[in-house]
């Protein structure tokens, strides 16, 4: 399995702050549920499910979901709101015979092995089974209270400023996920769906969002501290809160 290290590192980040994930991190859109269950999928495969925050949509409409999360925390969290979970890397999972109508993974495709992903997926599905990745992408403003955001972190932590939402977040880079599934044997069908909506969020609240990120975490402490505490002081002087606009990409495509 190849899997690059720096990636594998961050990916294991998120467990420390599996409480304040499942607390902080946005939903997924409606209307994204509505489009995947109208193929009447009943049996859901949730991939690097974390603490279910996916899973649970569909379980909330009937459907029967297993989540596959290689954290034992984020499982935990996962499985005290209900969501069934085996804890596994999913490259290293067995489906032992089962087979689901519908594979979803958000916001955690990009930590997967790239070789094996598709593969593993294909192996779980039946013929005709939808599978679904998906991301939460904030939209950002040039000016106002974005722009000071833009400036604190050119100043306090200037790598983080033109990704800072983890390691592979990068909107642009779904393009090459999209490219892999359509140029798979295994599925057909590839598209790209968006969608759209928007989240308010609280000074408080908006700094545990920052801190559920793999690269805040991975900051050194001090730093990170200084960083967070300039931006809450930026959105106090801009009224104490601040809307994020999300689209919502989703890749996905049938099992041939």
């Amino acid at each position: 399995m190849t899997v690059d290290p720096v990636v594998q590192q961050r990916g294991s980040l998120f467990g420390i702050e599996a409480e304040r994930y499942e607390r902080a991190r946005p939903t997924y859109p409606a209307a994204l549920v509505d489009r995947l269950l109208a193929e009447c999928p009943r049996q859901v495969l949730d991939i690097g499910c974390g603490t279910g925050k996916a899973g649970r949509l569909f379980a909330e409409r009937g459907c029967t979901v297993l989540g596959i999360e290689s954290d034992e925390r984020m499982a935990a969290v996962a499985r005290q709101r209900g969501l069934g979970v085996e804890t596994a890397r999913f490259e290293e999972w067995n489906p032992s015979g089962r087979i689901f109508d519908l594979g979803i993974c958000g916001q955690a495709w990009h930590w997967l092995d790239q070789e094996l992903r598709l593969e593993r997926v294909a192996a779980a599905l039946r013929p005709a089974g939808r599978f679904a990745a998906f991301w939460n992408f904030p939209q950002f403003e040039p000016g106002g209270l974005d722009g000071e955001i833009d400036a604190l972190y050119e100043s306090l932590a200037p790598e983080l400023r033109a990704g800072r939402f983890g390691i592979g977040a990068h909107e642009a880079d779904r393009g090459a996920d999209l490219d892999q599934l359509a140029g798979s044997a295994l599925f057909t069908g590839a598209e790209e769906w968006v969608f759209r909506h928007e989240q308010s969020y609280r000074r408080d609240e908006l700094l545990d969002l920052l801190r559920t990120y793999s690269d805040h975490i991975a900051l050194p402490a001090e730093r990170r501290a200084r960083l967070h505490e300039a931006i809450g002081a930026a959105v106090d002087a801009h009224g104490g809160s601040r809307v994020i606009a999300y689209r919502t990409v989703v890749v996905t495509a049938l099992r041939a």
